[in-house]
């Protein structure tokens, strides 16, 4: 990962921002310049060894102009720098993200839910503010120049005796980067364990109560916060000890001042305001050092913060810097909508030699063709691990499968609404209110959320709660029943108008009586098509063409009569009343 090109990459994201950022900043650090030359011929003046033409008092003056001057610069640098930084970490945010969004939709996080969130606040925060603060490579160099230039032209010999400590520390700080980076390693690795943990305990607070797992799950997370702490301080302690032997630094360095300085000035080569210049570029000189120092620190830390970033969006390193729109001001663009068109409109859907293996499991489905008319009901069936949530993946794209999918004899690689739209086995609701978890973007006057709600048998349900559509539902519609979720979720899907409905046994939290009311209202909408996973006889009855999978492949298919007469594994299964 090479840091300094994605920097490079960030920085022409926002140009103008930056060369202000390295203008008021260049201020800001190089008035102390003037402010220590004022100094100088200040005690000069007061000790008689310079003639100054505006006295004491006028020098005094332009120390305090100098310093006024300094804070609305520094004013100013500040605003610039946090914009900057801020519209580069959403930049980057917003990549992040997009990258992940094209993945096929049911492929899982490389990480913990816990540790990406934690790669997309510190990791992006570590990116940013690196960026922002190359700005003082630019002007920092170039002063300290200047500096050591003057310092020279005073006291050549001095002005050696201060620099060679400090080049030595830097040499001595080079040498550390590899410590630095395992640390920092160390450090976001353990912080992601503790995030990612926290997070599937939240999860599963129900299934760590139901088996008494209370006191050990605590121990495990305490066990994991003890490893970050450990991280933690050896990031930090090495940081700052680095830190720590640049500042010290410059105490030193005055104290090589003073030793040298007291011969030069007994010999009268070295004036009083010469040492008062002397300590105060020393002590200017020492936050250039300490910055280097600290650079080598941080070049490791953005480096590792990059990879992590990297490695979360699952793409090439150069689309974490590809330039975008991001909204910073609070005016956000309009929600595009997808009307149908002509291409969108379904006559046959069909697969050809479907094929996916997951691999860590080697489970999934092998040669499964389809074949799906305008208007049909089509049902997957078979015993748990059958394959079924997996075939209706590699159908919607969401996998990526070998074999063909093909929409109107047209070959697609997904089905995205408004072609189709899918309800998961386990629904996800966001923690919003009812009506904002339906849409789901969609504007509202293009949708019809009374007749939704009445074809996903809810209305009386949204009637009962306190505050109807608006009701919040809780973090993962914990608010809501099981029934009640899983008809949320078929509204979020039937009120996008789709050609094809796609779902996974959305059924299994309802009784006999609703089940049945759902099917008929979803049959009362003219030319639907559906593509249904389940076990429940209301569907199986109701289907005019069923698929039934066997370890991964179609064992049968047919109408129910026909497979209760020749499927031998339908026969098992209806007879072990797992289809009823």
């Amino acid at each position: 990962m090479n840091i300094w090109k994605l920097v490079w990459q960030l920085v022409r994201f926002r140009p103008g921002w930056y060369v202000a950022d390295v203008v008021l900043w260049t201020g800001i650090f190089g008035l102390p310049l003037l402010t220590g030359y004022v100094v100088k011929v200040l005690f000069d003046a007061v000790s008689g060894e310079a003639q100054v033409g505006v006295g004491p008092w006028g020098l005094v003056a332009v120390l305090v102009v100098t310093l006024l001057l300094r804070i609305g610069v520094l004013l100013g640098g500040f605003y610039v720098d946090f914009t900057m930084m801020f519209s580069v970490g959403a930049l980057v945010r917003r990549n992040v993200m997009h990258n992940l969004l094209q993945k096929p939709g049911a492929q899982a996080l490389p990480q913990s839910a816990g540790d990406a969130l934690l790669r997309l606040r510190d990791d992006v925060n570590e990116i940013a503010g690196f960026t922002s603060w190359t700005a003082d490579l630019v002007y920092k160099p170039l002063l300290s120049l200047a500096a050591l230039i003057i310092l020279f032209f005073i006291h050549p010999t001095l002005t050696l005796v201060v620099c060679l400590p400090l080049l030595g520390l830097m040499a001595a700080a080079a040498m550390a980067t590899q410590r630095l980076e395992k640390y920092r390693v160390e450090s976001r690795e353990t912080s992601g364990r503790v995030a990612g943990f926290a997070a599937e305990s939240f999860d599963a607070v129900g299934a760590i109560k139901s088996a008494g797992a209370e006191e050990r799950v605590a121990a495990h997370f305490q066990e994991l916060n003890e490893q970050r702490r450990q991280a933690a301080v050896k990031d930090r302690l090495f940081a700052d000890l680095l830190g720590s032997i640049f500042e010290n630094a410059v105490g030193f360095g005055t104290g090589l001042i003073l030793l040298v300085a007291a011969g030069a000035m007994q010999d009268g080569s070295f004036s009083v305001g010469d040492l008062a210049l002397f300590i105060f570029y020393l002590d200017w000189l020492g936050q250039m050092t300490h910055f280097l120092g600290r650079l080598i620190a941080r070049v490791k830390q953005a480096e590792v913060s990059a990879r992590r970033a990297v490695d979360l969006q699952g793409a090439a390193a150069e689309k974490l810097a590809e330039h975008a729109d991001i909204y910073m001001d609070g005016r956000l663009p309009e929600v595009p909508f997808s009307a149908k068109n002509p291409d969108d409109q379904l006559e046959l859907l069909e697969t050809k030699g479907l094929t996916f293996h997951y691999p860590t499991s080697g489970r999934g489905v092998e040669d499964v063709s389809l074949h799906l008319p305008k208007g049909s009901f089509t049902v997957i069936t078979g015993r748990v691990g059958a394959g079924k949530t997996t075939l209706l993946r590699a159908v919607l794209g969401l996998v990526v499968p070998t074999g063909d999918v093909c929409w109107n004899g047209k070959k697609v690689s997904e089905l995205p609404p408004p072609r189709a739209a899918y309800t998961a086995q386990v629904p996800q609701l966001f923690q919003e209110t009812l009506e904002e978890n339906l849409l789901l973007g969609i504007p509202a006057e293009h949708a019809d959320l009374a007749q939704t709600l009445r074809t996903a048998v809810l209305e009386r349900d949204v009637d009962m709660m306190e505050h109807g559509l608006q009701t919040p539902v809780g973090a993962r519609g914990v608010k809501l029943s099981g029934g009640q979720l899983q008809r949320a979720a078929t509204a979020r899907m039937l009120v996008r108008d789709a050609e094809l409905y796609v779902f996974d046994d959305v059924s299994s939290a309802l009784d006999a009586a609703t089940e049945q009311l759902l099917w008929e209202r979803v049959f009362e909408r003219p030319d639907t098509t559906c593509l249904v996973v389940s076990h429940r006889p209301a569907a199986l009855k109701r289907a005019d063409h069923i698929v039934l999978l066997k370890d991964g492949r179609v064992e049968a298919e047919g109408k129910l009569e026909d497979l209760l007469e020749k499927s031998e594994e339908m026969q098992k299964l209806w007879a072990e009343k797992s289809l009823g």
